[in-house]
């Protein structure tokens, strides 16, 4: 049986994000030299490609997109299993929360004040994650439980319910042409510029680079893109800035979702905890997961 370390998994998996050997190396804080020589044993091993390399650039081969997928989630397999098995030592283990900042649709003080009233609560630590990697918190065990926005957050691999339903808005300058409809549609918002998420692959953005909505909101502000956004997430609007409700947008979900396979007592209080706030059964429904769908903006 052909084994790989995790460390030779690291090694390959900055390669296949960056397509850059010398980025990766930096990232990885180690010579590209070296890099280059534990990629080559790694093909060796396998017996197949991983990478098509030119002078120009670097692409991966289907080899190692096969690669990438399967084996980021055995790394995070592996680093969910340690911190799972040193937290399953701690006799008063807290419970880790990921949000992204404003992205609990002011349900999360319900939520909480529910939770500290059961007999079993912890205490809730709050994380705090950018648009891109909220998921990956669960997979890989740095977070228990965390709010998360559908379409828009990859949920492969996790358990969810939905705790709120809620449209979609584009968000303009006052002075923008669209600034005074009573809604809008999806066609009527191409050629505009768009965002582009920082840590978000793919997309249809060409605007600026924006980490968060308080950046995105500055950059509409001065008239330099637009956004579209779940509404809660803009409410109350800043002066200067309009929502226009997107009639034909898919509507956007805030969900909780913790790993598919995390059955502790521990999350699954919590999840009770926030499905009575929602105000339907503590039973939360098997687990399931989506793909992620098409969405104009990444949230």
């Amino acid at each position: 049986m052909i084994e790989l370390e995790t460390r030779e998994l690291e090694y390959f998996l900055a390669v296949a994000d960056e397509l850059h050997f010398g980025r990766a190396a930096v990232r990885l804080s180690i010579a590209q030299p070296a890099l280059s020589k534990a990629i080559r044993r790694i093909e060796t091993r396998l017996g197949v490609p991983l990478f098509l390399r030119s002078s120009r650039r670097v692409e991966l081969t289907p080899a190692g997109e096969a690669l990438r997928e399967h084996g980021r989630h055995a790394l995070n397999a592996v680093g969910a299993a340690v911190r799972n098995a040193r937290r399953a030592g701690e006799p008063q283990a807290h419970l880790r929360l990921v949000i992204k900042p404003g992205g609990d649709a002011g349900l999360l003080s319900g939520i909480l004040a529910g939770y500290a009233g059961r007999p079993d609560a912890r205490r809730v630590d709050i994380l705090f994650s950018g648009p891109a990697d909220r998921s990956d918190f669960l997979r890989d065990g740095r977070a228990d439980v965390g709010l998360l926005y559908a379409p828009f957050d990859d949920l492969d691999g996790l358990a969810h319910e939905t705790l709120h339903t809620e449209d979609r808005v584009v968000i303009v300058p006052s002075g923008h042409r669209l600034a005074g409809r009573a809604a809008v549609h999806l066609s009527d918002l191409e050629g505009e510029t768009l965002p582009r998420w920082k840590g978000v692959p793919g997309g249809d953005g060409t605007g600026p680079e924006v980490a968060d909505v308080v950046q995105m909101l500055h950059m509409i502000t001065v008239s330099r893109m637009i956004g579209v956004l779940p509404r809660s997430l803009v409410e109350p609007v800043p002066a200067g800035l309009v929502c226009v409700p997107v009639a034909d947008a898919p509507p956007s979900r805030l969900v909780l979702a913790w790993n598919e396979q995390d059955r502790r007592p521990l999350v699954a209080s919590f999840v009770a905890a926030a499905l009575t706030a929602r105000g339907g059964s503590e039973t939360p429904r098997r687990p399931h997961t989506t793909a992620t769908e098409a969405a104009v903006a990444a949230t």
